[in-house]
């Protein structure tokens, strides 16, 4: 969509300035349609109302904010689109009564974001509140992974091939305590016995000895 910058600047001064907006000229915009479940390629309408007959303008907002002019549509029902054509491929306008009728042909992405319905009277900028238009918001979900079947007659908790990290650090501590511990200690055993075997060959030689010096 083209944009008309001096009426863009009109605008940003109106959203900006509240003096701007005026008390005199009431102005709403509603879609005549349930829009909470917009497609795309849906034929969207809009219709702004206002108690004057003076002629309006449709402005969108996209989603990053910017501004951008869609239609004049005159007092006597006639249209303006940008470049001051007459129609458009994308949008129709027209107006009925105190109704200023706006119509998206064929909703796209590109088209989402809020649409204002803006009104000059008596050198006044008069704006209605933005009406929202969305397509909803799609959410993936992630692909889940299935692990292997077990096999019949054997379930996850039965396994035994199943590691336990917790029980086998258990085990590897109960051995290295027990190395620290037995292994010392068959040292020390190993050693009292060489000492009670040396005692006792010592005790045998000298028994022999005193019996021999008797004799």
């Amino acid at each position: 969509m083209d944009r008309s910058p001096a009426l863009l600047l009109l605008l940003a001064l109106g959203l900006c300035c509240p003096g701007i907006h005026g008390q005199s000229l009431e102005m709403k915009v509603r879609s005549p349609k349930d829009i909470t479940q917009l497609r795309v390629g849906q034929r969207l309408e809009l219709e702004g109302q206002t108690d004057k007959n003076s002629g309006a303008f449709w402005i969108h907002q996209d989603k990053s904010g910017t501004l951008h002019f869609i239609v004049f549509i005159s007092s006597v029902s006639r249209t303006t689109f940008s470049r001051d054509q007459r129609t458009s491929p994308r949008f129709e306008a027209s107006k009925h009564n105190s109704i200023y009728l706006l119509v998206v042909k064929s909703f796209t992405p590109q088209d989402e974001g809020n649409y204002f319905c803006m009104m000059n009277f008596n050198q006044m900028l008069f704006f209605s509140p933005g009406q929202p238009a969305f397509l909803p918001v799609t959410t993936t979900v992630a692909p889940t992974t299935r692990g292997p079947i077990p096999k019949r007659g054997i379930t996850e908790d039965s396994n035994p091939k199943t590691p336990d990290p917790d029980r086998r650090t258990q085990e590897d501590l109960d051995f290295s305590c027990h190395i620290f511990i037995w292994v010392p200690l068959a040292g020390a055993c190993l050693l009292l016995l060489i000492a009670l075997v040396i005692t006792i060959v010592l005790c045998r030689r000298t028994r022999r000895r005193r019996c021999r010096c008797k004799r």
